[in-house]
C-alpha cells in the first residue's frame, strides 16, 4: 500500500510505501535531516510536525521532545513510521551563514612543493612531477599552471583552500558541514557506522562527494579547470582519514587500537574517487595514534611546538579533545572523548553556529546579554554561546559546584533571576526568546569540559609539572569565535592560573596542511617528529576516573 507525504514549507510531495520511516521519505524528497544520534531517537533534531494524517511512533517514548512538543503533534522523523497520506512540517534544517573558523596560526615556510612540472622545449612537452617520478605529461608549456588544495576534515567542519602552487598564493576558500555529521555526531559513532560496509561506503562516499564539490567551486571561482589541481593534502583525525580513504575504521573502536592506514604517505585521488586531476594525488600527513591524529600533527607544525622553548600546552576543543604538551621542544600528546555538546548537540536548544544562533551570552546589572550570529533572531544556541551561559552561571552564583541550578535562594538577587523557569516540568534558565538551558544540558557541558580537563591534568602530571609551569596555552580548533578566557575557567575546563597565558590560535589544522602543501620537507621533518611524540593513553591509566569525576566540578 502507498501513501502520499507532502512536505511543507518545501511544497514537495513523494509516494512511498507505508512501514517507510518518515526521515526515509524526508530524504527521499531531497530534504537534508539532520540524525547525529544515526536514528536512535535521542538527539532531538530530526523533529517534525504532523498537520494531517497517520503515523505511529517506533519503539519508546522519544527522548528528543518534550510533552509540550508532543501534544502540540510534534515527532521525531526518524522513530516515526507512514501509516497514510501525510502533510509533514519539517524543523528547519538549514545551516545558512554556517560559521567555521578557516583561518590559524600559520608557519612561513619557504615554496618547495611536492608537484612540479618542468618544461622540454624540444619535445614541446610539460613534464608533471611528483617528486621525482612523472605522473603525467601535457602539451605545449603549462608549468604556470600547477594549484594544490589544502582540506581540513573535521568531525563536524570541513574547510578547504586552493592555493597557487607556483606563487604560493592562496586562491580561494570554502567551507561547509560534514555531511557525516547527519549520521552520527562523534568518531566513536562514525567508527561504529563505519564498521559496516554498507555504512562505510555511505560515509566515505557522502564526504569525498562535498570535498569534490569544493574543488569544482573553488577551481570555477579561481577561473582555473579542476584538472589542474594536483594535489591535496587531508588534515583531520585519524578515524576521518580511515573514512575520507574507505578504510574500515573498525580496529579503532576496540583495545588495542590498530590503525589500518598508515600516515606519511600518498595516494592516487582516483582511488578515493577524488574529483581533481586524473593524475592528482593526496597526502596523508603522519598519524601518532588512533587518536590523535594529522590534524594535530598538522596543528604541532602550524604552531612550531618542536622548536618552542619553555612550556606550551595545545588543547583542540572540539567533540574530539585533542592535547599536545612541548616541554622545550620534547612532545606528549593525548586525546579524549569530548563528546558533540561544544557543537550544540545533545543540546535541547542547541545547533551549530549558523544565523540565530546565539554565541555570546552575558549575565550582568541589566540582566541577560546575547548576541546571536548575523544578528538574527534567536532560535538557538551554538557552543560558544552554551560555554558562556554555563560559565556566567557557575561564576554568579546560578549553578553550584556540582553544576545544580541554584534557582532558589542563591541567586533571588541577581538582575536575571526572573530567568529560571519551568519547562515541561522541570527547571530551566531562559537566555532569550525561545531559548532556554535546561538541567540536562549543563550535564554535558560538565562532560565535554571534564574530559578535556582530565586530558590537561593528566599530561601535565604525567611530566610532572602543575599549571603554574605552564608558559603558553594555544586553544586550536574550528569552535568558538567568542569563546572567553574567564568562561573556560569558571567551567574549569582551563585551571585558574591559566588567565593570562591563553591564546586563540584558530584552525591550525588547515594552516598545517598549507605548509605541507607548498614544501615537502616538512612532510619529511614532521614523520621524524611525530617518531619521537610520547602517546598518553589515559584509557590504560588507572588513575583516570578518579581524575574525570573531579574535573566535573566547576
Amino acid at each position: 500500500m502507498n501513501a502520499t507525504v507532502q512536505f511543507i514549507p518545501h511544497g514537495i510531495a513523494v509516494p512511498v510505501a507505508t512501514g517507510t520511516r518518515l526521515i526515509d521519505a524526508a530524504r527521499a524528497a531531497g530534504i537534508r535531516v539532520e540524525t547525529p544520534c544515526d536514528g536512535a531517537g535521542t538527539c532531538g533534531k530530526c523533529k517534525a510536525k504532523i498537520n494531517q494524517g497517520a503515523l505511529h511512533p517506533r519503539g519508546e517514548e522519544h527522548e528528543g521532545l518534550t510533552q509540550t512538543e508532543r501534544e502540540a503533534g510534534w515527532v521525531l522523523a526518524c522513530q516515526a513510521v507512514i501509516q497514510g497520506d501525510l502533510q509533514v512540517e519539517m524543523a528547519s534544517t538549514s545551516n545558512d551563514g554556517l560559521r567555521i573558523i578557516s583561518e590559524g596560526q600559520s608557519l612561513t615556510v619557504e615554496l618547495d612543493p611536492w608537484i612540479r612540472k618542468s618544461f622540454d622545449a624540444a619535445a614541446g612537452i610539460t613534464r608533471v612531477l611528483a617528486g621525482d617520478s612523472v605522473i603525467a605529461t601535457e602539451p605545449g608549456d603549462t608549468t604556470g599552471r600547477l594549484f594544490g588544495m589544502a582540506i581540513d576534515i573535521g568531525t563536524t567542519t570541513l574547510v578547504s583552500t586552493l592555493l597557487d602552487l607556483c606563487t604560493g598564493q592562496e586562491l580561494g576558500l570554502t567551507s561547509s558541514l560534514n555531511p557525516q555529521a547527519r549520521h552520527a555526531q562523534d568518531v566513536l559513532s562514525r567508527i561504529k557506522l563505519g564498521s559496516k560496509s554498507e555504512g562505510l561506503r555511505k560515509l566515505h562516499g557522502e564526504l569525498i562527494e562535498e570535498l569534490s564539490r569544493h574543488a569544482a567551486y573553488l577551481a570555477a571561482k579561481a577561473g582555473i579547470a579542476v584538472a589542474e589541481i594536483y594535489e591535496a593534502i587531508f588534515s583531520g583525525n585519524t578515524t576521518m582519514l580511515h573514512l575520507a580513504t574507505a578504510t574500515d575504521p573498525s580496529s579503532l573502536g576496540k583495545f588495542p587500537y590498530h590503525l589500518n592506514l598508515q600516515g606519511g604517505t600518498h595516494v592516487p585521488a582516483r582511488e578515493i574517487d577524488l574529483r581533481i586531476s586524473e593524475h592528482g594525488v593526496v597526502y596523508l600527513p603522519p598519524i601518532m595514534s588512533a587518536y590523535v591524529g594529522p590534524d594535530i600533527t598538522s596543528g604541532i607544525l602550524s604552531a612550531d611546538l618542536a622548536n618552542q622553548s619553555g612550556t606550551t600546552l595545545l588543547v583542540d576543543i572540539g567533540t574530539n579533545g585533542e592535547i599536545v604538551l612541548s616541554v622545550d621542544g620534547q612532545l606528549t600528546a593525548t586525546s579524549t572523548a569530548a563528546g558533540p555538546a561544544f557543537e550544540g548537540m545533545n543540546i535541547v536548544c542547541g545547533m551549530r553556529a549558523s544565523r540565530g544562533a546565539v554565541e555570546l551570552v552575558q549575565l550582568g546589572d541589566d540582566g541577560v546579554r546575547v548576541e546571536t550570529i548575523a544578528g538574527a533572531e534567536p532560535v538557538g544556541i551554538c557552543g560558544s554561546g552554551l560555554l558562556d551561559v554555563v560559565g556566567e552561571l557557575a561564576s554568579q552564583g546560578g549553578l553550584d559546584k556540582n553544576g545544580r541550578f541554584l534557582n532558589n535562594g542563591a541567586s533571588h538577587d541577581k538582575p536575571w533571576r526572573d530567568q529560571w523557569e519551568t519547562v515541561d516540568g522541570r527547571p530551566a534558565f531562559r537566555i532569550a526568546g525561545p531559548v532556554y538551558l535546561t538541567q540536562k544540558d549543563v550535564r554535558q557541558v560538565q562532560l565535554a569540559k571534564g574530559a578535556i580537563r582530565t586530558g590537561i591534568d593528566m599530561l601535565l602530571k604525567a611530566n610532572h609539572l602543575d599549571a603554574s609551569q605552564v608558559d603558553r596555552v594555544l586553544i586550536a580548533g574550528s569552535f568558538g569565535f567568542h569563546l572567553r578566557t574567564s568562561n573556560l575557567i569558571h567551567l574549569g575546563l582551563l585551571p585558574s592560573g591559566f588567565g593570562d597565558r591563553v591564546e586563540f590560535v584558530g584552525n591550525t589544522s588547515k594552516s598545517g596542511a598549507q605548509a605541507f602543501l607548498l614544501n615537502w620537507h616538512t612532510r619529511e621533518k614532521m614523520k621524524d617528529i611525530v617518531a619521537e611524540v610520547n602517546i598518553l593513553e589515559l584509557a590504560n591509566d588507572p588513575a583516570f576516573e578518579k581524575a574525570f569525576v573531579k574535573s566535573l566540578q566547576f
